[in-house]
């Protein structure tokens, strides 16, 4: 892959308003065979965060090495054969203030490509587990990027966590990025999507921006979730829909962000339970 360093500002990877992984790409690929195997990307993928692990303990792991990080990730995914079909990157360079992205969470492909796609737009971080951030690879680039933790064990601590951290980190000027779901899944289950994002934008009184993605191209793995199989014949679909203010209760709005994810996975033949 080629070096990707930059020393001006940070310039979106992806000047339109889509992208699509060009249609020669996996064909000039499937002739260069250690590179179209698995292996070949795991070794890529962690090879990258021990890279960056060592630049997040020196402190300089900034919004542009994070950026240019997913960067890598992403080219990497196209080199064994990852299909992406992005849309509605005008729906963040339009943003003039800080929001709420919320997103269903298929597998830990849209953790690492995320940033490259949104960081070029905006400031941005995560909420997070904290076994992220407590990770002996993973937790210094994690933490660098300064996340909304949360433990999943008490959820109204949680709650008020993210309610505290995040209204504090939208008026200094970063969205946040929140997964609802309780876990990684391949099904999306309406009733497992909690409405903690939409909570979070009315008590800041910021707009929210629905995700929905399917990328079930990189499997979650039995026994460690993060290095499951890949499937080239699964195509990754990521859609960044227009923001919209919370009114009322925001009960209507949280069915908006679900009906959103809904309607572009099962044009995708993604599975919905319901």
């Amino acid at each position: 892959m080629k070096n990707i360093s930059r020393h001006a500002a940070l310039e979106p990877f992806f000047p339109g308003n889509s992208y699509d992984t060009p249609d020669d790409k996996r064909r000039l690929l499937l002739d260069r065979v250690f590179m179209n195997t698995r292996w070949y990307f795991v070794g890529g993928h962690v090879g990258e965060i021990i890279r960056t692990r060592s630049i997040a303990l020196k402190g300089l792991y900034d919004k542009k090495v994070w950026a240019e990080s997913s960067y890598r990730i992403f080219k990497l995914i196209e080199d064994i054969g990852g299909r992406f079909h992005v849309r509605g990157l005008d729906n963040l360079r339009s943003c003039r203030a800080p929001l709420v992205i919320i997103s269903n969470h298929m597998s830990t492909l849209e953790t690492f490509v995320f940033p490259c796609i949104i960081a070029p737009f905006l400031e941005v971080t995560f909420v997070v587990k904290d076994n992220l951030v407590r990770h002996p690879l993973f937790g210094p680039i994690m933490r660098s990027r300064d996340p909304i933790v949360v433990k999943r064990e008490n959820s109204r601590e949680d709650f008020q966590t993210v309610m505290a951290r995040g209204k504090e980190l939208l008026a200094g000027g970063t969205s946040i990025i929140i997964f609802p779901q309780s876990t990684r899944s391949a099904e999306f289950i309406p009733e497992e999507f909690n409405s903690l994002g939409i909570k979070l934008a009315k008590a800041a009184g910021v707009q929210v921006m629905p995700v929905a993605v399917k990328t079930d191209f990189w499997g979650n793995g039995r026994y460690l979730k993060d290095l499951g199989v890949i499937n080239r014949s699964k195509p990754i679909h990521i859609v960044f829909g227009q923001p919209f203010s919370i009114q009322g209760t925001g009960k209507d709005e949280h069915k908006q962000v679900i009906d959103f994810i809904i309607s572009h996975l099962r044009e995708w033949g993604g599975l919905v339970k319901g």
